[in-house]
């Protein structure tokens, strides 16, 4: 434990209890049970509306670039009258709202609106129109959920996908740009301008745990989108345990700056119930953690202080560029912080040191500094690490209700799980949900898990990769491809922001690296090379042999040592499944789709780097 001054925050004091089986097989849980929760998520839309009425509970930025806010009493009305037109266009748990769009305010008014009269929602990644030609992955969502009605943003500039993969008389919403040429168009202030009746009424006291709230998609490593049902259960308990993790957000409502995509677990459930949950306010970020889209982000964390913040590792390091020349945006940033959350990826060393340092140069104190582990099939929050930690990768203790069975794999456990926030299947899909769960019914996640300290639960988990990740190479050895991966990105201190680890079969690991641009223009200012070229320069390449050598000299055996390397010139695809739009990489996917690039790397092509072909110390 670290020795460095901590925030006082209100936090969780989970109570472990443990059984191991002669098998070896051990379950985990918490002794101090789960506290009660709501049946219906939007219950606590109405007792915000009642209590706090005139608070703001979401914001996003008007053409003007101001802040257009949305109180809860507003927001309340107008969920009524989305709700309302819902039910009259005869949307039902069989017939879906499919949401194709960004996060929004409108975005987030139809989501609550559907829920909270028994119609769930599935938010879709629009890069599935934009980023492809065919809308293959639209069309098999469209199979899958037989959806009754659309909203885009823009319905002209979306009408060719929609009318493509759910056809033409399929009712169509957006907020401009109607669509022409097709069945019933409508505009989002149609909906708006409907008065709720008695039914809206009827409609939300029906509403149960057990009823649908959303379809949530995943996709495998090379199958199509796999629609997750999330139940009312699952949404309401797992809030109930974030609330006990993050205890103070029960004492003061939260304020949140988030950009992450709300077809995605992590903010569609996690972030955004989060703060209606917890009457706080949440503002949309329309920027990313990309070099052209970062710049959104550090405005609005100039103007905005939030109370609990999430990002990705490539975000953070971003973040901290800018933060270390602008002492106005650093200050803004810490003013109110309780809490910092990484996922999507594993964080350098580096990144944990410099955000803690930066922490304690601003307020005198360290901002806790965690991450944990959770699926979509898990609403997501299922582990936490709050305890302090010198270094990062500790994805804690289960929560409250959530029973963690470790079963015996290689040298490491295999982690299952069980508890009221764990789906109870997939849509339309009995095979695929009977092999989704063991004889006991726990969910099988795909993790595999160390004990932080051998034998003792209570100090929490570090995670050890998917297992449908981890292969041999051609002398029988294992390779733990996540445990690989996160030690070489960190290795590369920033140059790199991810890695695909390739080896099956073979006699030496590889990898396919993500460059991170930013990082690498640092070491090459001239503007004049483009980052194709940037990826080929000779400081580049220097750069890169130097970091990994360092890495072979540290590495313990062929199961843990990259000899040869190569940069991805073109970006992981989310059209094909090979990243999500938080920014997690599919290993399978990759290697599946990029078969020719490995082949390259295991050649003698000039781009890849290999070590021994240099004179390096």
């Amino acid at each position: 434990m670290t020795a460095n001054p901590l925030c006082a925050v209100k936090l969780w004091s989970p109570e472990l209890d443990w059984e191991t089986r002669a098998d070896g097989t051990i379950l985990v849980w918490r002794k101090d049970p789960l506290g009660a929760y709501p049946r219906k998520l939007n219950e606590r839309l109405v007792h915000w509306a009642k209590t706090a009425p005139q608070r703001t509970w979401m914001a996003e930025r008007a053409e003007d670039g101001n802040w257009r806010e949305v109180s809860y009493a507003e927001a309340l009305d107008k969920v009524r009258r989305v709700g309302q037109s819902l039910l009259d266009l005869g949307l039902s748990t069989e017939r879906p709202l499919v949401i194709l769009a960004e996060n929004s305010i409108e975005h987030a008014l139809l989501a609550l609106g559907a829920q909270h009269v028994g119609v769930p929602s599935a938010a879709i990644s629009p890069a599935y129109v934009t980023a492809s030609a065919d809308f293959q992955k639209l069309k098999e969502i469209a199979r899958q959920i037989t959806p009754g009605l659309v909203f885009a943003e823009d319905g002209a500039a979306f009408q060719k996908a929609v009318d493509a993969a759910f056809g033409i008389e399929i009712p169509y919403v957006s907020t401009r740009n109607p669509a022409s040429g097709r069945g019933k168009t409508l505009l989002l202030d149609e909906l708006l301008a409907t008065e709720p009746g008695q039914a809206v009424n009827a409609a939300f006291d029906a509403v149960g745990p057990d009823t649908i709230a959303k379809f949530l998609f995943t996709s495998g490593t090379t199958g199509s989108p796999k629609a997750v049902i999330q139940t009312q259960r699952m949404l309401c308990s797992n809030q109930e345990m974030v609330a006990d993790c993050y205890g103070f957000l029960r004492d003061e409502p939260p304020v949140i700056v988030d950009w992450a995509p709300w077809n995605h677990t992590a903010s569609g459930n996690k972030v955004f119930n989060l703060v209606l949950y917890n009457g706080g306010t949440f503002y949309i970020d329309k920027g990313k953690p990309t070099p052209a889209l970062i710049g959104e982000t550090i405005r609005n964390l100039r103007e905005i202080s939030p109370t609990w913040y999430f990002n990705v590792p490539a975000g953070f390091e971003m973040l901290l560029q800018a933060m270390r020349d602008e002492r106005e945006l650093r200050e803004n940033f810490f003013r109110q912080l309780k809490m910092l959350l990484y996922a999507g990826a594993g964080m350098a060393q580096h990144t944990w040191d410099a955000l803690n340092e930066l922490s304690e140069a601003t307020l005198g104190y360290r901002v806790p500094l965690g991450t944990g582990l959770g699926a979509t099939e898990t609403s997501p929050f299922a582990l936490f690490c709050t305890e302090p930690q010198d270094s990062p990768g500790n994805i804690g203790v289960p929560a409250q209700g959530v029973t963690a069975k470790l079963v015996p794999f290689d040298d490491k456990y295999e982690l299952r799980l069980k508890g009221p926030n764990v789906t109870p299947g997939y849509w339309r899909n009995p095979e695929l949900t009977r092999q989704a769960f063991d004889e006991e019914g726990f969910y099988r996640i795909g993790d595999a898990v160390k004990f932080a300290v051998p034998g003792d639960p209570r100090q929490g988990f570090y995670f050890a990769g998917r297992t449908a990740e981890n292969f041999k190479l051609r002398t029988g050895t294992w390779v733990a491809v996540g445990v690989v991966r996160a030690q070489l990105v960190n290795q590369f201190g920033g140059l790199i922001r991810d890695a695909v680890i390739t080896g099956e079969n073979r006699q030496e690991l590889g990898a396919l690296a993500v460059p991170f641009l930013p990082a690498l223009r640092a070491l090459v200012p001239d503007s004049a090379v483009s980052d194709e070229e940037l990826l080929s320069h000779p400081t580049i390449r220097a750069a890169i042999v130097e970091r990994l050598a360092e890495h072979q000299r540290q590495a313990t055996g062929s199961a843990s040592r990259v000899m040869r390397m190569m940069l991805m010139a073109e970006p992981p695809r989310l059209d094909k499944g090979e990243i999500t739009d938080k920014g997690s990489l599919n290993q399978r996917a990759v290697l599946a789709h990029r078969a020719e690039l490995v082949e390259a790397l295991y050649s003698d092509a000039s781009d890849v780097i290999l070590v021994e072909r240099h004179a390096v110390a």
